[in-house]
Parts: C-alpha cells; structure tokens; sequence
C-alpha cells in the first residue's frame, strides 16, 4: 500500500536486510543485464563500490530527523520574526527510477518560544533526502517534522530540483526544475507573512539548473 505523503518512511528490520554479499551478487546481476560482464578487470571491485555508496546515498533510513531537533534554545531574547535558512543544496534519488534527484531547499519557520539551530534544519533535510522519495513527500515530512517538534507559529518548506528521471531518460528535458512547497500555521493562514517569506527568498527566477 502507498505510503501517504508526510509520513516518514519506517525502514525494515536489521533482520530482514540483506546481507553485503547478497547486495553485491544482485548489483552482478544487474550488470549482467546491463549486457556486461562482472568477472571483466574494470568491473570486479563495482560490486562492493555500489553496496559502499548505497551505504551513504541511503543512509538517512537509519537516522531520525525528530532527534536531530530535539535540542532547542529558549534564550532568544523574545524574537518573533521568520527563521530562514535558504539553498540548503541536497541529493535523493526517485523511488520510481533509483536516479538522483538534486536541488536546493529553503526552510524557515516562525518561533513560539524556542530556536533550533540552523545546521539541524540542513541535517532534517538531508535525512530525508537520503532515503527513496518522490519529492511532493519530501518537502511534506521536513516541513511537517520541524512543526511537530518544534511547534512554532508556522513552517514553510519550499524545494526546487532537477529529476535525472526526467533530464537523462523518458522525455530527455534537460534543465527543468520542479518546485514544491508545503506551508503551515501562519505561512498558510496569513498572507502577509507569505509574501514576507517570499520577499525574503528574494528570487526573480526558480528555473536555475541543478545538474
């Protein structure tokens, strides 16, 4: 059954994972039906590169973005304005296609008491990233995520990203971006307050290539 949008993927028991060795014989499979030959010169380490890089591509299944911004800060002197941390660059990959997915986030959120600090905004964006999306869910659950644990007066979430789904197969339309936003609380309710957001991001154009 599809997962629903915003919410985080659950990754499978250690139990049920295969092990590196399993992951290396299907990674020879694939060549083999890629048309090459896993025992050629060139190719016998590619196994245990592709398992090595899927360790790191995929690692945010193992990682959890609520305890990323569970250590806040009260002592920020009543500032009520927008907290906007933009063009956090990040890398994911389509869950249809198993192809990267790169671009750039800009987060911000409206604080009620607490601030979280702002490399924990990047890192809640990179765990997400880094596990098979679509990205209509992952703007969701990092937007959803900082409003649920930091519960402030309003999140918004806005990703712009090039699909090599897209740019290297099916269609071939290199240097289009795709743009999606998730806005909550006052960023949703209030106009005024978008538009100071938008302001903010201050960007003529969203068309900017990624590749």
């Amino acid at each position: 059954m599809d997962q629903p949008i915003g919410t985080p993927a659950v990754p499978r028991s250690v139990s049920d994972r295969p092990t590196e060795q399993e992951a290396k014989e299907a990674v020879r499979v694939l060549l083999r039906w890629a048309g090459e030959d896993p025992a050629r010169e060139g190719l016998l380490e590619t196994p245990g590169r592709v398992v090595r890089s899927y360790n790191e591509f995929f690692e945010g299944y193992a990682l959890d973005p609520v305890a990323i911004l569970s250590r806040t800060f009260s002592e920020v002197e009543d500032y009520d304005e927008i907290v906007l941390l933009r063009d956090i660059r990040f890398e994911s990959h389509c869950e249809h296609h198993m192809v990267p997915i790169i671009g750039r986030a800009h987060v911000a959120y409206l604080p009620r008491r607490r601030v979280v600090g702002i490399s924990k905004l990047a890192r809640v964006v990179d765990i997400y990233a880094r596990r098979l999306q679509i990205q209509e869910r992952l703007t969701a659950q990092i937007a959803n995520t900082i409003d649920e644990v930091l519960q402030p007066h309003g999140v918004a979430v806005i990703l712009e990203a090039g699909h090599q789904c897209m740019s290297t197969r099916g269609v071939h339309r290199p240097g289009v971006s795709m743009v999606t936003s998730r806005m909550l609380g006052v960023f949703r309710e209030n106009s005024d307050t978008r538009k100071e957001l938008l302001s903010m991001l201050n960007r003529p154009s969203v068309a900017t290539p990624f590749e």
